[in-house]
């Protein structure tokens, strides 16, 4: 079971996430590698917001291959690095969630593993056993 949670003592979130997810009773777990703009066929498009859309595309085949949703994902961290447009990123990401607010961490970095990577987002999922 998941419950997530956004404590009065502390200020609402400043976007589409929650302050915490608590998971307790029989569940599986899935862990997810940083997923980056990188299409199977091996293209990296140099747009870092059609970058957010293909990793969002790797994380959600990931879920899918698990028999996961994207309402499983409990946790995410992104990094990016340069200036990504935070309002497109923000609408890009609003319209993938389709209402769902994990817990959720940003991060600009300096590089990602290679220099056309300009996003990765990792996740940690779960759903009932």
């Amino acid at each position: 079971m998941k419950t997530l949670r956004n404590p009065d003592a502390i200020h609402p979130p400043i976007g589409p996430y929650s302050h915490q997810v608590e998971v307790s009773g029989g569940v599986r777990w899935l862990a997810i590698s940083g997923q980056v703009g990188r299409s199977r066929d091996g293209r990296v498009p140099e747009d870092p917001i059609v970058q957010v859309e293909v990793a969002l595309e790797n994380l959600r085949r990931n879920l899918d291959a698990a028999g996961m949703s994207v309402a499983d994902v409990v946790k995410w961290n992104w990094y990016l690095v340069g200036d990504v447009d935070a309002q497109r990123r923000r609408e890009v990401t609003l319209a993938w969630l389709d209402g769902h607010e994990p817990a959720s961490t940003l991060v600009y970095v300096a590089a990602l593993a290679a220099p056309q990577y300009k996003v990765e987002i990792e996740a940690w999922a779960c759903r009932p056993e």
